[in-house]
């Protein structure tokens, strides 16, 4: 039986996600990245704690690139950006009109404007251009009132600036890959939206309720 992604290889492997078996290639490649894999899956254990060769140098691009956008961070920032990287990586928009980075960018950087100008005693709601970058940037709102309850307190400072590194991190990212969406899914592997855990080097612990911390050091 050939594989039901790639209609290529065989299929070998039984997938929990997608409740077939698919070719081992896909299953490497497509992990939680096209392929939501359940934390209990087998493969995706054994790949955490034996990843292969293009895994491992994927994994050290992908944090070559994220560590210079948490430079000078503190470390609630540092945590404020890892969640609402993986509040961005989540969001799904609607069926023809999925996010691309443009749409990440635009919708931190509106969001982010609307907390500063809010710092200035100013109410006023900045926009993006786009419909899915509004839909974006609802769900960062909603992340960023969640994390301002869960801290007890007012965040906004911490978020805008989290989110303006979210800002230029979306629109740097077309320099290093071809694909519109190279951002998102760095956010996506690193922070594993899918699955649930985060990457180790980025999270290890936390003492805030229900979100990654970041005992990363940053150089």
């Amino acid at each position: 039986m050939l594989c039901p992604v790639c209609n290529v290889r065989k299929a070998k492997r039984a997938c929990p996600a997608l409740g077939k078996s698919i070719c081992a290639v896909c299953c490497g490649t497509k992990r939680l990245v096209e392929i939501a894999c359940p934390a209990d899956c087998g493969y995706l254990a054994s790949s955490r704690t034996h990843p292969p060769a293009v895994e491992q140098r994927q994994l050290a691009s992908d944090r070559g690139l994220l560590l210079p956008l948490m430079q000078g961070f503190t470390e609630r920032q540092a945590r404020v950006f890892l969640l609402l990287g993986a509040a961005a990586a989540r969001h799904r928009g609607e069926l023809l009109q999925a996010p691309i980075d443009e749409d990440l960018a635009q919708a931190a950087g509106a969001l982010a404007g609307t907390l500063e100008t809010a710092a200035k005693g100013i109410v006023y709601e900045h926009q993006p251009p786009s419909l899915p970058a509004s839909r974006l940037m609802a769900d960062l709102k909603s992340a960023v009132a969640e994390l301002s309850t869960n801290a007890g307190g007012s965040i906004d400072r911490d978020a805008a600036i989290a989110l303006r590194r979210i800002e230029r991190g979306a629109k740097s990212m077309a320099g290093h890959t071809s694909s519109s969406t190279g951002f998102l899914q760095l956010l996506g592997r690193l922070l594993a939206v899918q699955g649930g855990a985060a990457d180790p080097a980025l999270q290890e612990g936390s003492d805030q309720p229900g979100g990654p911390a970041s005992s990363l050091i940053i150089p």
